[in-house]
């Protein structure tokens, strides 16, 4: 296994140059770099898909300064939402994903991050609908129809077009919000559109509702193509009184139920360790994407910290064989 940072966090502060450099600097062997979508509105992104698509020389320039400090792309990230109703947004974001595949395919990256999307509840939407509850009556009638009508059509032809391309692990991040949000919506939607979806499994997202990220990773098994090292905490004193659902700005953690938090700082490196053991089981032995949004450290501290402890107890070696059988 190897530990990755997903770059995104610096984009807003540092040139390309500079991120790569911190990046390498404090260990990393790896990074993630987002190429559009959401993450293209929180500063200007290291990845510009129609850009380096535009000009061989430029993408070969982009991928070299990557090369030259001995970092490995474990994925390039474009969490959007392809389903949109707004067909302004959804035409953009799934531009940049085809786009971000195809950057891709050129340099050799199998996974391409993104979010399974959320339709409205009809054609006529204006914002997206995230189904929660099966009643009222309606609720189980719009879900239905975002799955037939929406969710596995383009999914299916998605997945076609990245197996034509060489981006053979769609890696959608299980968030709530979107319709894959847990791993049994990741795993219906992998049946129905064919074994190029998989998860980008963080288990931050896990923790907050409600589910034992190590159960889910024994429930994923294979279909985890690439992993977030994020952390949660679960409030003890507003979550028993509010539950988890919380709306509330993330700035205002004293109030929040939950909040983000760096390695090792939500919960135990046992836990951590526990994540690993339980990973490598069920056969990734990839990149831990450390991906920083701890609002009680600045970025360096927490980035810094997190690092340093997965670096810790990540696995490096092969996997050992149980010399003590005959």
């Amino acid at each position: 296994m190897k530990v990755g940072v997903f770059s995104f966090v610096f984009q807003d502060l540092l040139k390309f140059d500079q991120a790569l450099d911190w990046i390498a600097g404090v260990g990393a062997e790896a990074v993630e770099i987002g190429s559009g979508g959401y993450v293209a509105e929180l500063g200007e992104s290291y990845c510009k898909p129609a850009d380096l698509l535009a000009d061989a020389g430029k993408l070969a320039t982009w991928k070299q300064k990557v090369d030259d400090r001995g970092l490995e792309i474990s994925a390039l990230s474009c969490h959007g939402n392809p389903l949109h109703p707004n067909p302004v947004v959804a035409g953009l974001h799934r531009q940049e994903f085809r786009q971000t595949v195809l950057v891709a395919e050129k340099i050799g990256v199998r996974r391409v991050i993104t979010f399974s999307g959320c339709p409205g509840d009809s054609d006529e939407s204006k914002y997206p609908n995230w189904v929660t509850c099966p009643w009222p009556p309606d609720f189980l009638r719009i879900l239905d129809w975002q799955w037939n009508e929406k969710v596995i059509p383009y999914w299916q032809e998605e997945a076609r077009f990245c197996r034509d391309h060489g981006v053979d692990m769609i890696s959608l991040e299980m968030h709530p919000g979107f319709v894959v949000y847990n791993p049994e919506t990741l795993l219906r939607l992998r049946e129905a559109a064919g074994p190029e979806i998989g998860a980008n499994y963080d288990p931050s997202h896990l923790f907050w509702q409600g589910i034992d990220p190590l159960a889910a990773v024994r429930e994923l098994g294979s279909a985890i193509f690439h992993v977030h090292a994020k952390d949660t905490k679960i409030d003890p004193y507003n979550s028993v009184r509010n539950g988890v659902l919380d709306t509330k700005p993330y700035a205002d953690e004293a109030h929040r139920s939950w909040i983000f938090r760096t390695v090792g700082y939500g919960h135990s490196l046992e836990f951590w360790k526990d994540l690993i053991s339980n990973l490598r089981l069920v056969g990734y032995d990839y990149v831990l994407s450390m991906e920083h949004e701890d609002s009680l450290m600045s970025l360096r501290e927490g980035l810094e910290k997190g690092v340093g402890a997965l670096r810790q107890i990540v696995l490096t070696d092969e996997r050992g064989k149980p010399w003590f059988e005959s």
